[in-house]
Formats: structure tokens, sequence, C-alpha cells
């Protein structure tokens, strides 16, 4: 399972400590199953239980301060988003539409995260699509590829819209910084990550998750002049690469994956600037999310990628990626030749007018 949020961030300040709290509920369609409960900072359960007379019940770890935690069902990808607190919580589910509650009883923070996964469920089924479709895409099928792209387009535009008329409704919801982390961040301009973030109560923008966001504001605003963290991947030979060894030349960081449908619909844009520029002192390092070589390398000599490219095929759980603090994809960083971040999230025209700024 990928890791639920951007990692632990040091907390500045003391929060209310929350005792271990109960979660429960009934479950039904899904007997013998296991439900797993996970944490946002942790790829290993915490527990679990198999589902016997349809009935679940967990005690959720003591926190300090709300954290998010996630119920897992067996074999169903999407997870049930929930928030420590005091109060217990319980759900009536049906595993057909897991992981949205026919009822539940809990706090107005659960109502919030519930109401953010009903508010996006069709969104998760039309990514869940979207993916499957390119990968059905040939590489000489340009028209399908097109095609592809305008659907790839609205769909963020979609995941946006959704996103920030719930942010503007749940300003003091843990719900809404979730949202502005997990499905925003790579899809907003940081100006507008920033207005948005302005939106949130202070308790929201002072918390672990707030912290997240001031942090990532900071690398892409505060900015570019940050140098690149080193580190080291094996390219589709085996052989170790760092992005150290590129010293001396522009290189963008492109973090993408096989299956992820926006990063082929935006793999020609990159293509086309590496041909234009590849001649003048810039290089790109494709890092990859995916867990399956073969299909990583597939989709390599599909969409024609000449560039070097390293996976250490952890999935979400990329070293790399979580070092970089992406938790979207296509995302990228532009780095210049004394290995300092000058530009980030660079997309269609974007990378090809910041590259003829400064390789004149």
């Amino acid at each position: 399972m990928k890791r639920l949020v951007t990692g632990a961030f040091a907390v500045l300040f003391s929060f209310t400590a929350f005792a271990q709290q109960t979660v429960s509920g009934t479950l039904k369609g899904a007997e013998g199953k296991k439900v797993y409960l996970y944490s946002d900072d942790d790829n290993n359960p915490k527990d679990s239980v198999v589902l016997s007379g349809n009935k679940f019940s967990f005690k959720v770890p003591s926190t300090e301060g709300p954290r998010v935690f996630a119920l897992i069902l067996q074999d169903v990808n999407n997870p049930l988003l929930l928030v420590s607190g005091k109060e217990s919580l319980q759900y009536t589910l049906e595993a057909q539409q897991f992981p949205i509650a026919s009822s539940f009883k809990g706090n107005e923070e659960n109502k919030a995260m519930q109401a953010y996964q009903q508010t996006f469920l069709a969104l998760v089924q039309k990514a869940q699509n979207l993916n499957a479709e390119a990968a059905k895409i040939t590489g000489d099928d340009e028209a399908g590829k097109n095609a592809f792209r305008a659907k790839a387009s609205m769909f963020n535009e979609d995941v946006v819209n959704t996103g920030t008329t719930f942010i503007k409704g749940h300003p003091k919801q843990l719900a809404s910084i979730w949202i502005l982390l997990n499905e925003l961040r790579g899809r907003l301009e940081p100006d507008d990550f920033q207005e948005y973030f302005n939106l949130l109560d202070k308790p929201l923008k002072e918390s672990r998750y707030g912290q997240a966001a001031l942090k990532y504001l900071h690398s892409v605003k505060g900015d570019v002049g940050g140098v690149a963290a080193d580190f080291t991947q094996d390219d589709v030979n085996g052989r170790p690469v760092s992005l150290s060894s590129f010293r001396g030349k522009y290189v963008l960081i492109d973090f993408w994956a096989s299956w992820c449908g926006p990063c082929r619909a935006e793999n020609p844009n990159v293509v086309k600037a590496f041909e234009r520029f590849k001649d003048k002192n810039f290089t790109i390092l494709g890092v990859s999310l995916d867990d399956n070589k073969t299909r990583w390398m597939g989709a390599i000599k599909q969409d024609n990628l000449q560039w070097t490219q390293v996976s250490d095929l952890k999935g979400w759980g990329n070293e790399a990626a979580q070092m970089y603090g992406v938790r979207a994809i296509p995302a990228n960083f532009l780095v210049d030749p004394q290995g300092n971040i000058i530009a980030t999230n660079l997309r269609g025209s974007a990378l090809e007018a910041k590259l003829q700024q400064i390789l004149k």
C-alpha cells in the first residue's frame, strides 16, 4: 500500500494527546476477508481482523493531535479514510460500496472525510478507467494519444474544480488539507495552492499536514533556489545512477509511471523538449513509480523515452519520490548545472519555454 500522506514532518507546537479510539462496525458481503488498519506514515498495517459475522473492531493508536488512518478491505484498492480523535466511530458498510458507508456515527471531522470520499468516488473510478485506457494505446496511435490527452486534461480540471469547491465549503476540516496535499498538489500552480491553503483555519495550518503544505510551498516558491537532494537508483540494466553524476548539466528530474494516464499523455511534450535541447547541455533523468519492471520498460519503448530512466520498483514508496515530496504525478524538477532547483512542474509548452529562456 502506498503511504497515505507526504510523510512525517516535525510538529512545531504541542497538541492535545488523543487516547486510544475505537473504530467498529459491520461490513456485509466480505465474510472471511481481512480488513487492515494503516496509519498515514507507515507502509505496514497497524492491525488486521478477519470479518466474522460481518463485524470488525479496531483500537486506533494514541496520537498527538488528529491523524489520518485508513481501513483497507482485502482486494479493494480504495481505502476508507478516518481521522483519529476522542470519539468512537461506527460504520455500516457493504463490500460493493466500500469505502462509502450507508450509515455512520462519529464526529464532524469524520463526517467530512466520508463526504470527501463520496464526492471523489466518481473521479477515482474515472482515473482507473483512464489508466486502463492509456495502457491500451499503442506507440504509433497518434489519434488515440491526442484523444486521450484531451480526456486527461478534462479529468484534471474536474479534480481541481471538485477539490477546490470542497475546500471552500469545509475550511475547518482536516479532509480539506488532505485534498490539498493529495489531490491538488501538482495540479495547482503554487500561487493557487497558497490561495487555498490560506482559506484553511489556523489549527489546520499549524497541524502536521499544514507543516507539510508549507514545506511544499517553500520548495516550489521559496524556492527554487534550494539544492536538489542527491539520490541513487538502478537504471533499466540494473546499473546504479546518481543524480549528482549529471552535475554540470541542466537536468529535468521527471517523476512518472507506466500506469499513470496523465504521465503518458504528457510524455510527448517531454520527448519534444528533449529532442530540441539535448545538444544544449540539457538532459532528463526519468524516475518511475512503477513496481513492475516489464510494464515500466514497455512504456519506455512505447513512448520513445530516450533519456536515462531509473526506479527502485517500489511504486508509490519510491524513495526519491518520498525525498522530493511527490504525491501526484507527473511531477518534475528542473536542476541547474550547480545542482540547484530552478523550476518545478513544467508541463506542456511551459517546459520548452523555460528551456528556451535558459538555454539560449
